[in-house]
């Protein structure tokens, strides 16, 4: 299975936020779309960089409350691991893993076309696991 795949069942929109914004907006955005990160884009279509809510909170433990006030690109990942749209979900999951990353962007032409996180890829398998299930039940039950 190919990451096209796992996005053709998504929504599509990839939620940016400018590298001017600062961490109360990008928790606000997070909150907004029940998200647990944002690609930071100074255009909606680059990957400048990647935001989580882990990195709020390693700065929060680091510097205080005022990083709320402080840029995102102040807590952000600049080196984006990122995947291709043909690029096949066992790939992806070796990157999540080996990186222990939770949000991988989708870049074709180079241009931001999507973002695969981890619940998607579980999301993805439980629906294989249950499909292989489904096809043995008919096979043994005989029927088609």
């Amino acid at each position: 299975m190919q990451i096209s795949d796992v996005l053709r069942v998504k929504d599509g929109t990839v939620v940016t936020v400018s590298p001017d914004s600062d961490v109360r907006h990008m928790l606000a955005v997070l909150a907004e779309h029940q998200i647990g990160a944002v690609v930071v884009s100074r255009d909606g279509r680059s990957v400048d960089g990647i935001a989580s809510e882990r990195d709020v909170v390693r700065a929060l433990a680091e510097r205080g409350a005022a990083v709320l006030d402080e840029r995102v690109t102040a807590i952000h990942t600049a080196e984006v691991h990122v995947v291709a749209l043909d690029a096949h979900l066992e790939t992806l999951m070796r990157l999540m893993t080996d990186r222990r990353i939770r949000h991988v962007p989708v870049v074709a032409d180079g241009a931001l076309r999507g973002i695969v996180s981890i619940g998607d890829v579980v999301k993805n398998r439980i629906d294989e696991l249950e499909s292989e299930r489904a096809a043995l039940t008919n096979y043994i039950s005989g029927s088609r």
